[in-house]
């Protein structure tokens, strides 16, 4: 049974280090100095089985009108139970992000999953824009 908490101090940081650095596609190498900051400022959900940390999910919010889903994983043993899904939920009802303009993530495969969370494709895709740099871990020491 997962046991879902906003408690930032039962999160196990070097679980997240370790999977957001090795295993990720979208954080490979991220520095933990540097994980350490996001966590700092961002509102950050732990799944846990038997006490131990098995999936994790963060929202980047101004708390009022915008926030960014980032970052949400359920290690391999634990997947296929339905707890990427629940945690992101509970995260998505926090009471620290109602009434939000807009919610926003980037996928490259789990698309199904969100859109059954209220996620679809940009309306306006011409309307957004960003600035990207997918190599700057690397380059940092």
């Amino acid at each position: 049974m997962l046991r879902i908490s906003a408690d930032p101090g039962e999160l196990d940081v070097a679980l997240i280090h370790d999977y957001l650095a090795r295993e990720s596609y979208w954080a490979q190498g991220i520095p933990r100095a540097t994980l350490e900051r996001a966590l700092a400022h961002s509102i950050c959900y732990g799944g846990y089985v038997d006490g131990r940390q098995v999936a994790f999910a963060r929202a980047v919010s101004d708390h009022a009108t915008f926030a960014y889903l980032a970052d949400v994983f359920v290690l391999p043993a634990h997947r296929r139970r339905g707890h990427a899904r629940a945690l992101v939920a509970a995260l998505m009802a926090d009471p620290r992000l109602q009434g939000l303009r807009r919610w926003h993530l980037v996928t490259r495969d789990m698309q199904p999953l969100y859109a059954q969370l209220g996620f679809g494709a940009l309306t306006e895709p011409e309307r957004h824009m960003q600035k990207h740099d997918p190599d700057v871990y690397r380059r940092r020491t």
